[in-house]
């Protein structure tokens, strides 16, 4: 059953979080290990939402196309969708993901990550936006996805990982 869209109180609209992170590699290698290597640098071990233990995480390289959880049992767990397929510069994911950790297809957030030359490397900038969706929870959900256990400690991994590909 799909429920409305919460209506955001007039202090929660337009809230995003904005990260940026300097990799020292290519846009080209940094965009194909965000995307075919996400398995990889996501930490599963704490950062999953599927009832078995996670065994990968998957990107369908196209738009439309589905990111999402792989269990060690062979389940899947949705997190969302690509919206926009444009390597090795840009890459939109819809975050299907409710304040409860779970798969909400009615709830649809956005994930925007752009991958820039700078200078000997990449810059990496994302931002996860209409957060305001949260309604009464916008603003933890923010917080939450803006701290060290979010996005920036994400960030982190992928940089480490896309630097050891060399």
């Amino acid at each position: 059953m799909n429920q409305p869209i919460p209506v955001p109180s007039p202090e929660a609209r337009n809230l995003l979080v904005s990260k940026r992170i300097h990799v020292a590699t290519t846009p080209e290698r940094a965009f194909r290990v965000f995307t075919e290597k996400v398995g990889t640098w996501w930490p599963l071990v704490s950062h999953h939402i599927g009832k078995a233990d996670p065994a990968t995480a998957v990107m369908e390289p196209f738009a439309g196309g589905r990111w999402f959880e792989r269990g060690v049992d062979g389940s899947e767990c949705l997190w969302g969708h690509v919206l926009a397929w444009e390597p090795p510069t840009r890459l939109v994911l819809s975050w299907e993901i409710s304040c409860q950790w779970a798969y909400d297809p009615s709830l649809q957030t956005e994930v925007e990550v752009r991958f820039v030359r700078d200078g000997d490397g990449t810059r990496v900038e994302l931002e996860h936006r209409l957060l305001e969706r949260y309604g009464d929870r916008a603003e933890e959900m923010a917080r939450t996805l803006g701290g060290e256990g979010g996005w920036g400690g994400i960030l982190q991994s992928f940089a480490r990982t896309a630097e050891a590909a060399g």
